[in-house]
């Protein structure tokens, strides 16, 4: 009988991991965000403003989004980032500028709007140059996300104290290694069905992709199983986990053939944080959707306490 919870899920820490995301965020810092948001009235709401987003992130590449501000509520505001899933898009988060948030809905590199310079496609951004881990894809992507809280940062009309990440499956998996590398400015974290952790194991339990990407790219070229291990160590949630400071909600459906439960008990064994867990039976990828939607909005609302509390989905 198969039991999640207790399966042994191992990944290597690489000595210089922590150097190496510092080195990332360094040269981020090089570039100014140049954040640029044009209000979009045709998008608006009686309730809402929409503006869309586009500012510079790691390598020099403009990065789009969508932000959202309540209409009707006095700033500042707490604020969220929302974190798309791998193939889906970032929709314009108004449900959650209903709720009193500052919404920032990224689409990191690859994503439609902000393709024109890196487009692996999907499949294809799991293993893009895997076997490098100073090149693959997913270091643009994961520094992408945090420089979208350096915005929300830089927002006057944001409380800096109350920064908040949503996201599932990959947007999870986002939320875990975002609020790792900043810690001091992320107030906590939803994550469902958490994506990139356990890299090379949950390929093993799965044959779905994306992590079927993993399986068809080794055995093409099955001697570099041990670069490819190497490499994604330094994106393994795993290894982020440790250092997230940020409460965590953590929401898993028992039966997920894309990111495998026992990769989300692992997850959940590896944060040191204050962590709440909620797991689903009979619940694939979708990991207890719709209503789990009322854990996500409570929790959050709870540590980020926006000014109005009224539930919106």
């Amino acid at each position: 009988m198969r039991k999640p919870e207790d399966a042994t899920v191992e990944i290597e820490l690489p000595a210089d991991f922590d150097d190496f995301w510092a080195a990332g965020l360094a040269e981020c810092a090089l570039y100014p965000l140049d954040p640029v948001f044009t209000e979009m009235p045709s998008l608006s709401t009686d309730k809402v403003i929409v503006y869309d987003l586009h500012y510079t992130s790691y390598g020099g590449l403009r990065i789009a989004g969508w932000y959202t501000v309540p209409r009707d509520l006095t700033p500042p505001y707490p604020a969220l980032v929302t974190i798309p899933g791998y193939i889906s898009e970032p929709t314009i988060p108004k449900e959650w500028a209903e709720l009193g948030y500052a919404a920032l809905a990224v689409a990191p590199r690859g994503k439609l709007r902000s393709n024109s310079v890196f487009n692996p496609g999907y499949p294809g951004l799991l293993t893009h140059n895997i076997v490098d881990h100073n090149t693959y894809g997913y270091r643009g992507f994961y520094l992408d996300v945090v420089r979208a809280v350096d915005v929300l940062l830089d927002r006057p009309d944001v409380d800096n104290a109350r920064i908040g990440l949503q996201g599932s499956s990959q947007g999870g998996g986002l939320g875990i290694t975002t609020a790792a590398l900043r810690p001091d400015a992320i107030a906590c974290v939803a994550a469902g069905a958490p994506y990139l952790c356990g890299i090379m194991t949950a390929p093993t339990l799965t044959r779905s992709y994306p992590y079927e990407e993993i399986n068809e790219y080794l055995r093409l070229h099955p001697k570099d199983v041990d670069r490819v291990r190497e490499s994604v160590a330094y994106y393994d949630g795993l290894n982020f986990a440790p250092k997230v400071q940020a409460p965590t909600l953590l929401y898993l459906g028992l039966e997920d053939d894309v990111c495998p439960p026992e990769t989300g008990f692992a997850l959940h064994r590896a944060l040191t944080c204050e962590t709440t867990l909620h797991t689903f039976p009979h619940c694939a990828h979708h990991a207890g959707l719709p209503g789990v939607l009322r854990i996500v909005e409570d929790f959050l609302a709870e540590h980020l306490v926006p000014g109005a509390v009224n539930h919106a989905f």
